[in-house]
């Protein structure tokens, strides 16, 4: 007999894989941590194999748990969607909003999507999704996500301009370049990756030989191996602060901002993801202010 996946289970692991581990995944789903522990083995139990590892502090999601965490996206989507349909969209039943982002910039432009979703539907359940640009929405085209906010060249999809992210170089604490001419060792998230793309383009345009020395599925892997040291990396920090562990890197050619878009679903209410909309452009428009200043 297959194995049957339990759906509130996979929705602990999404949000371990979303919240950064179990302490913040249980807070966000108000369960004990425990028991989003006994979701994940009884998810491990299921399938016969781990799904995540601990690395000091870090949970790591093992190949088998990346591959279950797709999966685990498309049939939660699947189920929610279906319930909306069942539902009505758009009516009072539909308590629960679902946003998505681009990994790059998340942990600054999920708060304010969030908060503006609350504002105008306080009663509402938020649920979040990150995840690349092309599959955010074709989540969205599918009815999973209500609103999704991603990298325009990085999805075929048409959407409504919200500004631009904010593009910088960081590394570990006291890394340097090698002299020349060695290349400049890369860190980036695997391909198809705007950011990756346009590191290797605007290196490419300073005369600045360079090679990809880590790559990862998802930038969780792309921020650890920089904090190693392993090299350098391009990375969207929208408030301005760096990222844990890591410090900015002079002596880099400047990348201009990567441009965001939103795009609805289909029947989603208006008055939603528009004030979300409106939050974002806020806060990258306030991001280009600092940029200029």
């Amino acid at each position: 007999m297959r194995p049957v996946l339990d759906i509130v289970a996979l929705r602990s692991l999404i949000a371990v894989a979303d919240y950064g581990g179990f302490h913040r995944a249980a807070g966000a789903l108000a369960l004990s941590q425990s028991a989003i522990s006994q979701h994940v083995r009884k998810l491990e139990k299921s399938l016969g194999r781990p799904v995540v590892e601990r690395d000091g502090r870090r949970t790591r999601f093992t190949a088998h748990g990346t591959q279950l965490l797709e999966e685990a996206r498309l049939i939660v989507g699947a189920h929610d969607a279906a319930v909306r349909r069942l539902l009505g969209e758009g009516g009072e039943q539909s308590a629960t909003v679902v946003i998505g982002a681009t990994e790059h910039g998340a942990d600054q432009i999920l708060p304010v999507l969030t908060e503006a979703v609350r504002d105008v539907r306080p009663g509402a359940e938020v649920r979040v999704r990150i995840d690349r640009s092309a599959r955010l929405t074709d989540a969205v085209d599918r009815g999973e996500v209500d609103l999704a906010v991603y990298v325009t060249e990085a999805a075929a999809a048409a959407g409504t301009p919200v500004g631009g992210l904010p593009l910088r170089w960081y590394a570990a604490p006291g890394w340097q370049p090698p002299a020349a001419p060695a290349p400049l060792p890369l860190v980036a998230i695997n391909e198809p990756c705007v950011i990756r793309r346009r590191a290797l383009t605007a290196l490419a345009a300073d005369h600045t030989p360079a090679t990809v020395v880590a790559e990862a599925g998802y930038l969780a892997g792309v921020l650890d191996a920089a904090r190693a040291g392993l090299g350098a990396a391009l990375l969207a920090v929208p408030g301005g602060q760096h990222p844990e562990g890591l410090a900015a890197v002079g002596g880099l050619p400047a990348v201009p901002p990567a441009r965001l878009s939103a795009r609805p679903r289909r029947g989603a209410d208006p008055a939603v993801t528009g004030a979300a909309v409106e939050a974002v452009r806020a806060l990258l428009a306030a991001c280009e202010t600092d940029r200029a200043a």
